[in-house]
């Protein structure tokens, strides 16, 4: 997701919840009440998170596609280039068998699929990046351990400070904070 604008008053509103139900609930509601930039921050994968966010981003999905192809025809033609540019006459062997180039054709597509996925996905979550404005709220490192936030962005077209939270009070949040835009450290 794209970051929000630091010419809005504050980053975004979080509520943080005690249970990954509740946290599921919460985001359903949020997108019932309008919010459309909402994100969900949880200590493990939360499988009906996707669907309840209405995350329907796949490029990373492609991407990995696009490196795998890319890296299975570059295995392959460097090894046709090579043994064309350097042949050698083995007992009357074709100079191109593809069944001796399979092995090396699949590591290279696995090697690229992996590295387009992990570049991808490192690009679009704008890493490695130090600092953020949400580790300015204190209870935020327990995201990693065993607590569920929600964060309504301040640039949402729906966002009013005041009513986003009382809007999360209202969802029987532990407790709810205003997050403020931080300049990162030199």
């Amino acid at each position: 997701m794209r970051e929000p604008s630091p010419h809005t008053e504050v980053f975004g509103i979080l509520g943080e919840f005690e249970k990954a139900e509740a946290l599921v609930e919460a985001v359903g509601k949020a997108r019932d009440a309008g919010y459309r930039r909402i994100e969900a921050f949880s200590p493990f994968p939360i499988e009906a998170l996707d669907e309840a966010l209405g995350i329907e981003d796949r490029r990373v999905a492609w991407m990995t596609l696009v490196g795998g192809i890319f890296g299975g025809l570059l295995g392959y033609g460097m090894q046709v280039y090579t043994n064309l540019d350097f042949p050698i006459l083995i007992d009357g062997r074709a100079h191109t068998p593809p069944e001796a180039f399979m092995l090396i054709t699949f590591e290279m597509t696995v090697l690229f699929a992996v590295l387009f996925s992990i570049g991808t996905m490192l690009a679009l979550n704008r890493l490695p990046r130090l600092h953020h404005p949400l580790f300015g709220v204190d209870s935020f490192h327990l995201a990693s351990s065993d607590k569920f936030f929600l964060l309504i962005y301040g640039d949402d077209p729906r966002f009013e400070r005041g009513a986003a939270e009382r809007f999360l009070t209202g969802l029987d949040c532990v407790r709810v904070d205003t997050v403020g835009h931080t300049e990162e450290p030199e």
